[in-house]
C-alpha cells in the first residue's frame, strides 16, 4: 500500500484484498463511515452489540459496536479478535479491523457529575447483504431450493470443521449467527463466546451457563464441560431446521430450564425422550 494511504483508503483496499490482515482502526473513521452510528445506517442488533452499515467510496462494511452493559471487558474483546484472526476460511465471516478506544466523559454518579473513562469497542467486518440464516428459514416467501439448502449445510459444516481444526470452539452456533453473501454462501459469525484450545486441551469447565437456549447440548447443563461436541450438537439442530423449516428441538427459544434439566436426566440414566 502507498505510504501516504489514509485509514479510510486502506480499509477500502482491504475490502477487495482477501490476504490483508485485520488492523486497528481509529474510532473517528468508524464514526464517519456510519454517520456517527446513525439510525439510517442501522442493520440490526444482538444480545451484545449493535451493527451498522459503513459506507466507503468503493464498498460497504459492517461495523459491530459492542455494548458495555454486558460485561464485555478487554480480555473477552481480545479473545474474539484472536479467534477471528486465526480463522481465514470462505465460510467464516471476514474481520477487516477492530477498535478499542477510551476517553473521559462526565457521568452522573449518585447525584453528582464525575469524570469516568468510557471505552468503545468495535469490530469491522465484510458486509453480507443477504442477512442471517434464521430469516431465510422462517420466511415462507424465501423458498430456498433443496440445492441451496444442501450447499448451506455443507458450507456451515466446512466452516465449523475448519474452526475445530484450529482449536476454536464457537459456543453460540445458531441460524442467527450464520450470515449469507450474495451467492448464498454461509459464513459463521459472532465469536464473542468462543474459546481457543491449545494442543494439550480438549475441554474446560465453564464458570457459568453460556450460549443460546435451545441450541445448547443437554449434557452441558449437568457437567458445564466445554468441548467441541457442543458445536456439533448445535450444528445438528441447524441442519434439522434447514431441512424441515421447523425448529430442530421442540420449539427452540421456548425451552425452559426445567426441560433441559429433564432431558439431561433422561440421558444420564439411559432413557431417551419419546
Amino acid at each position: 500500500m502507498d505510504r501516504q494511504a489514509t485509514p479510510r483508503s486502506e480499509l477500502e483496499c482491504m475490502i477487495f484484498d482477501g490476504s490483508t490482515k485485520p488492523k486497528a482502526l481509529p474510532l473517528s473513521l468508524l464514526q464517519d463511515i456510519t454517520s456517527d452510528f446513525s439510525i439510517d445506517q442501522f442493520i440490526g442488533s444482538g444480545g451484545f452489540a449493535m451493527v451498522y452499515k459503513g459506507v466507503l467510496g468503493d464498498g460497504i462494511v459492517a461495523v459491530k459496536k459492542l455494548s458495555e452493559n454486558f460485561g464485555i471487558d478487554e480480555e473477552k474483546f481480545s479473545g474474539e479478535i484472536r479467534c477471528l484472526m486465526k480463522a481465514k476460511h470462505k465460510n467464516i465471516v471476514w474481520l477487516l479491523g477492530y477498535c478499542s478506544n477510551a476517553q473521559g466523559e462526565m457521568l452522573n454518579y449518585e447525584g453528582r457529575l464525575v469524570m469516568a473513562d468510557v471505552r468503545e469497542r468495535l469490530l469491522c467486518f465484510e458486509y453480507l447483504p443477504k442477512g442471517s440464516l434464521d430469516k431465510k428459514i422462517t420466511d415462507a416467501s424465501c423458498g430456498l431450493a433443496w440445492r441451496e439448502r444442501y450447499q448451506i449445510i455443507v458450507g456451515i459444516s466446512d466452516g465449523l470443521y475448519y474452526l475445530h481444526q484450529k482449536g476454536i470452539v464457537h459456543l453460540d452456533l445458531k441460524p442467527g449467527n450464520i450470515l449469507l453473501d450474495d451467492y448464498m454462501v454461509p459464513k459463521i459469525a459472532d465469536f464473542g463466546l468462543s474459546r481457543f484450545f491449545d494442543e494439550k486441551q480438549s475441554q474446560v469447565i465453564a464458570s457459568k451457563l453460556i450460549g443460546t437456549m435451545g441450541y445448547l447440548a443437554p449434557e452441558f447443563f449437568g457437567s458445564r464441560q466445554i468441548t467441541f461436541k457442543l458445536d456439533i450438537y448445535s450444528l445438528g439442530l441447524i441442519i434439522m431446521e434447514i431441512v424441515t423449516r421447523g425448529k430442530g428441538y421442540l420449539r427452540v427459544g421456548e425451552i425452559g430450564w426445567g426441560s433441559h434439566r429433564q432431558t439431561h436426566n433422561w440421558y444420564k440414566y439411559g432413557y431417551a425422550p419419546r
